[in-house]
C-alpha cells in the first residue's frame, strides 16, 4: 500500500495529503447530522431523515451550480487560489452548523458550503496537470483513496466527540480545514502552467454548457450517463447509513462511526493498492464492469439482511466496487485536452451534484416510508434495493457501450 507513494513528485504528495484533511472534516459530520437535526428541529429520527435529505440536497443543488464555475476559474487563474478560497469558506460553513439553532441556519451553512465545495474537482485537475495521461486512472485512484483515508479517521473522530456532545465534531470539521488552508498556502504550488491557462468562457462554465461540451467529446454520452446512475446509486450509502442501521440493529452513534470507519478504510486500501494493480492488468473499462457488478450484489445484500454480523462481511467487500469512480474519472479525462482538465473535473464533479441532489431527497423518503409507523412493509433496507437497480441501470449501460481506449482523445472541445 506505502508502495503507491513512494516516487510521487512533493507537490502530488501536497495535494494528496489536502484531500486526506477535507475529507476528514466532511466524513465527522455523517455520525451526528442526525443526532443535531433532531437536537434544533425537536424532531423525531424519520423527521431527522426528512430535513437530512433536504440539507444534503440543498448542499449539492450549489455543488451543481458552482463547480463548473470554479473549474473555469482554475483553468483561468490556477488551480492554487481556487482551492485556498474553497477550503477557507468550508471552515466558515462547519462553524455555522456548529452554532446553528435552527434547521434554517443549518439549511443557510450547506448552501454556503455547496458554493465553494468544489475542492475534489479542483485537486483532480491539479493531479491531471501533474501526471502522464497513462498515469491518471492509478493517480486518480490515489485521490480518492486518500479521500478514503479521511472518510476513515473522520467517522471515527465524529462519532467519538459527538458522543460527548453533537455540536463538537464540527468545530473539530472547522479546525481540519483551517489546516488545510494553510497547507495549501504553506506547500501547494501552482500546477497549472501560464501558457495552458485560457480566458473564461461563460456559455461552458455553467452545467447545462459544460455538460453540452463534453458531450462533444468520444463516447462522452454513455460515460456520463454511466457516472451519473452509479453516483446516484452509491449516494445511498451517506445518504440513510446513519439513519438505517439505528433502526434495523439498534445501533449507536458509535457504532454507527466505527462502521464507516471499517468501509472508509476498506475503501483506502482498495484504492490506494489494488486500483493500481487492476488498472495495469485489465485496464479501466474492465473494471468499471467488475466493480459494477460487485456493486449489484453488495446493495442487494444490504437491502435484504436481517443480520448485524452480515454487514460486518459486507462492508470489505461492497469497498471493491470503489474501483468504478476513479475508472470512470480516468476515461472520460483521457477523451479531454490538457487545458480542459479543469473544466473537465468540474463537470463531473457537477454530475456528482446532481446525483447528491436526487440521491439524499429520494433514499430519505424511501427509507421514511418504509419505517413509517402505519408502512404496509417494515423495510429499513428499501433504498439499497432501489439503488441496486440504478446500479444495475449502469452497468447495462457500460456494457452496451463499451468505453475507449486507453489514449484515444486529447482532442479540443
Amino acid at each position: 500500500m506505502i508502495s503507491a507513494f513512494r516516487g510521487l513528485p512533493l507537490a502530488t504528495l501536497f495535494i494528496l495529503m489536502t484531500v486526506v484533511i477535507d475529507s476528514i472534516g466532511s466524513g465527522i459530520m455523517l455520525p451526528v447530522i442526525p443526532l443535531l437535526i433532531s437536537e434544533v428541529g425537536g424532531t423525531t429520527l424519520a423527521g431527522a431523515a426528512f430535513w437530512g435529505g433536504i440539507l444534503a440536497s440543498g448542499y449539492a443543488l450549489m455543488q451543481f451550480v458552482f463547480s463548473p464555475i470554479l473549474g473555469n476559474l482554475s483553468d483561468r487563474f490556477g488551480r492554487r487560489p481556487v482551492l485556498l478560497i474553497s477550503l477557507a469558506v468550508m471552515a466558515l460553513h462547519y462553524i455555522l452548523l456548529a452554532v446553528a439553532t435552527s434547521v434554517w441556519v443549518l439549511l443557510f451553512a450547506r448552501i454556503i458550503g455547496g458554493m465553494t465545495g468544489a475542492t475534489m474537482a479542483v485537486a483532480l485537475a491539479y493531479m491531471a496537470d501533474t501526471t502522464p495521461a497513462e498515469r491518471r486512472g492509478a493517480n486518480f485512484g490515489l485521490v480518492s483513496a486518500c479521500f478514503g483515508l479521511g472518510f476513515t479517521l473522520g467517522p471515527l473522530i465524529g462519532g467519538w466527540l459527538g458522543a460527548i456532545d453533537p455540536r463538537l465534531p464540527f468545530y473539530a470539521a472547522a479546525a481540519a480545514a483551517t489546516a488545510n488552508v494553510l497547507l495549501g498556502w504553506l506547500a501547494a504550488p501552482e500546477s497549472l502552467k501560464p501558457e495552458a491557462r485560457r480566458a473564461i468562457a461563460w456559455r461552458r462554465a455553467n452545467p447545462v454548457g459544460g455538460l453540452m461540451q463534453l458531450s462533444r467529446l468520444p463516447g462522452a454520452y454513455g460515460l456520463l450517463a454511466a457516472l451519473l446512475l452509479y453516483q446516484i446509486a452509491s449516494m445511498v450509502y451517506p445518504s440513510v447509513w446513519a439513519y438505517f442501521t439505528p433502526v434495523q440493529f439498534g445501533w449507536d452513534v458509535r457504532v454507527v462511526s466505527l462502521s464507516l470507519t471499517i468501509f472508509g478504510l476498506s475503501m483506502f486500501l482498495v484504492q490506494s493498492g489494488l486500483a493500481r494493480m487492476v488498472f495495469e492488468r485489465i485496464g479501466e473499462s474492465r473494471a468499471v464492469l467488475y466493480g459494477l457488478m460487485i456493486n449489484v450484489t453488495c446493495l442487494i445484500c444490504y437491502g435484504l439482511t436481517p443480520y448485524a454480523w452480515s454487514i460486518w462481511a459486507l462492508l470489505p467487500l461492497s469497498a471493491l466496487g470503489a474501483l468504478v469512480a476513479p475508472a470512470l474519472q480516468s476515461l472520460i479525462s483521457q477523451s479531454a485536452a490538457d487545458d480542459q482538465q479543469g473544466e473537465v473535473q468540474g463537470v463531473i464533479s457537477s454530475i456528482a451534484a446532481i446525483a447528491m441532489i436526487i440521491s439524499p431527497f429520494t433514499m430519505t423518503r424511501i427509507f421514511g416510508y418504509f419505517t413509517a409507523e402505519d408502512a404496509q412493509i417494515f423495510l429499513p433496507g428499501a433504498p439499497f434495493l432501489a439503488a441496486s437497480l440504478m446500479m444495475f441501470a449502469c452497468l447495462a449501460v457500460v456494457a452496451l457501450r463499451g468505453g475507449p481506449k486507453l489514449g484515444q482523445g486529447q482532442a479540443r472541445v
